[in-house]
C-alpha cells in the first residue's frame, strides 16, 4: 500500500481518486512514499527517505527543494494548465481594470451615497475622472505563451484587439492552440515596442527574475500599462513605481502585493487571485493525484519539473525504474548487468533531461535483491525502484 502525504488541504476531486485498497492518505503520515501539496513551504527535513515523489497541485513550485529533491531521486511534479483558465480569467478583468478606472468609481461612489437626491447629479458630474479608453484596436503584447499565455493572446483576439506574442521556447502543443492571427515577435524589446498592454506569462528563474525594470520600460509606449499574474519578481518593483511616477507607465495589475506597491496609487494589486477558483482548485488536484498514481504503479513520469517526460506500456511480468546521471555508458552498465544476472530485458525506455536521466525497464525474470544491490552500486546511479 502506498502512503501519500497531504501538506495542505487538497481538493476531494482530486483526494477520492485514490483507492483505498492501494493507498493511505492523511496529513499525519511521516514517512509517505509521496507528497501532495499546494503552496506549503517544503523543507529538506520534510522530504524523508522513503518519499519517491512530490506532486504539486498547481503550476509553481518555488516551495519545493527541487535541486534536492533532484539529487536523492525523489520526482517532482506540477500541473500546468490546471488552473489555465481561472488566471486566463483574472487577465481579462486585469485589462479592463487597468483601462477605466472601475475600482476609483465604484469607491467614489460609495463616498456619495449619503447624498440621496444629489447622487443622479453628482455621477453625470464626476464620471469623466473615472473613464479610459476601450480595449478593441490596441495591441496586447504577451511575453510566454504557455497554457495561460496562449489561452489569453486567444480570447484578446476575439475582443478585437491586436495580439503580438513572444516565446522562444513556445511548445508545439501551444503553437497548435494558437491563434492565426497572434502575430509572432522576433525579442522582447519589439514586442515591448508596438504593445499597448503586456501580460507576463513567463517562469520565475535567474534569467527572468527582475526581467522587467527600467532598461526594458524605456522601450514602451508612454503610458501603456503591465499585467503580471505570473511571478511577482519579474517586476522590479522599484524601477516600476519609478515608472509609474514619471506617466512612462500608466497603470500595474499585480496578483503579488508588496507594501511599497501598495502605496503606489497607479498600481492595482490583488490578493494572489490567480487560481483562486474552486473549478482551478479541482482541477489541479485531479491532476496530480493522476500524475502520482501512474509514477508510484508503472514509474510512467508526465508533467515533472526535474526529470524527463517518460513513458512505456506495461506488456511484461516484471518491470524497474532507475535514475541516473546523465553520462556515458550508463544504460550499457545496467544492462550489463541484468545479462550476467541471465535476466532477460523485454522492453526498455530511456530519456534525459539535462544532467538526469530517466529509465523503464521491462524484464521477464524478477529482480533479486542482490541484483538490485549490483544497479545501485553503479556510480552516478541516484534511484533504483522495483515497481
Amino acid at each position: 500500500m502506498f502512503k501519500i502525504r497531504t501538506m495542505n488541504k487538497i481538493s476531494s476531486q482530486g483526494l477520492k481518486l485514490f483507492s483505498r485498497d492501494k493507498y493511505e492518505v492523511s496529513a499525519d503520515i511521516t514517512n509517505p512514499d509521496a507528497i501532495l501539496v499546494r503552496s506549503a513551504e517544503l523543507t529538506t527535513a520534510d522530504i524523508t527517505d522513503s518519499v519517491l515523489a512530490i506532486a504539486r497541485a498547481g503550476a509553481g513550485y518555488n516551495n519545493i527543494p527541487v535541486s534536492e529533491c533532484t539529487s536523492r531521486g525523489v520526482a517532482v511534479f506540477n500541473t500546468p494548465g490546471g488552473n489555465a483558465n481561472a488566471v486566463k480569467e483574472l487577465v481579462i478583468a486585469a485589462l479592463l481594470i487597468s483601462s477605466r478606472d472601475v475600482i476609483g468609481g465604484i469607491n467614489w461612489c460609495k463616498s456619495i451615497a449619503d447624498n440621496a437626491e444629489m447622487v443622479p447629479k453628482l455621477v453625470e458630474k464626476g464620471k469623466a475622472a473615472f473613464e479610459g479608453p476601450e480595449l478593441i484596436g490596441k495591441t496586447l503584447g504577451v511575453v510566454g505563451l504557455g497554457a495561460v499565455g496562449a489561452m489569453v493572446a486567444n480570447d484578446a483576439v476575439s475582443l478585437g484587439m491586436s495580439v503580438v506574442g513572444y516565446d522562444p521556447f513556445i511548445s508545439v502543443d501551444a503553437a497548435w492552440g494558437l491563434s492565426r492571427s497572434v502575430a509572432k515577435a522576433e525579442n522582447l524589446e519589439g514586442l515591448l515596442s508596438k504593445a499597448d498592454y503586456v501580460s507576463l506569462h513567463l517562469p520565475l528563474n535567474k534569467n527572468t527574475e527582475g526581467l522587467f525594470n527600467s532598461e526594458k520600460f524605456r522601450f514602451m509606449k508612454r503610458g501603456s500599462r503591465i499585467i503580471n499574474m505570473a511571478r511577482g519578481a519579474l517586476v522590479n518593483d522599484a524601477d516600476m513605481i519609478d515608472a509609474l511616477g514619471t506617466g512612462r507607465l500608466s497603470s500595474y495589475v499585480t496578483d503579488f502585493p508588496t507594501a511599497e506597491l501598495l502605496a503606489c496609487p497607479k498600481v492595482i494589486a490583488l490578493p494572489h487571485l490567480g487560481a483562486s477558483t474552486p473549478e482551478a482548485e479541482n482541477n489541479c488536484a485531479v491532476m496530480a493525484a493522476i500524475q502520482l498514481m501512474d509514477y508510484l504503479e508503472t514509474g510512467a513520469i508526465v508533467n515533472s519539473v526535474n526529470l524527463p517526460r517518460c513513458k512505456l506500456e506495461m506488456r511484461a511480468p516484471y518491470r524497474f525504474a532507475a535514475i541516473n546521471q546523465n553520462i556515458p555508458n550508463m544504460v550499457g552498465q545496467i544492462t550489463a548487468i541484468l545479462a550476467a544476472e541471465k535476466i532477460n530485458i523485454l522492453d526498455l525506455i530511456n530519456h534525459h533531461s539535462e544532467n538526469f536521466a530517466y529509465n523503464i525497464i521491462d524484464t521477464e525474470q524478477k529482480l533479486s535483491s542482490e541484483t538490485v544491490k549490483k544497479l545501485k552500486k553503479i556510480e552516478g546511479v541516484i534511484r533504483v525502484r522495483v515497481l
